[in-house]
């Protein structure tokens, strides 16, 4: 029988990620980090700084992966900074393709268009 080795870590990363940008502006944060490329730099990131949890498994394609196993306080404390960390280095070291792919917001009211009615 094939054994795979499967790491818990990455999908608890990434729904701890998905909450913690919901504590960031739309704009830029929530918006850079809907790039795949950034997205990918973040959880590589964050990976490289935590402890990570891996399973053996028989049967991959039937597995159940648990993702609760960031149990005390101190480890659920020290997965969020290191996201909060990450969110900032990734985003200063791709300055130029953020403001290159995500445009600066401007409120509508002060569009031209909207000017003359």
């Amino acid at each position: 029988m094939t054994k795979t080795i499967v790491n818990l870590t990455r999908e608890a990363l990434v729904q701890a990620i998905e909450s913690v940008l919901e504590t960031y502006p739309h704009h830029p944060y929530q918006k850079a980090f809907s790039l795949d490329d950034l997205r990918q730099e973040l959880i590589a990131y964050v990976l490289s700084r935590i402890p990570n949890f891996y399973v053996v498994e028989e049967y991959p394609d039937q597995s159940v992966h648990s993702t609760g196993f960031y149990h005390s306080p101190e480890e659920r404390w020290h997965l969020e900074a290191a996201i909060h960390q990450g969110i900032e280095y990734v985003l200063c070291k791709n300055t130029e393709q953020v403001c290159h792919h995500i445009p600066e917001e401007v409120d509508p009211g002060l569009c031209a268009s909207n000017w003359f009615g």
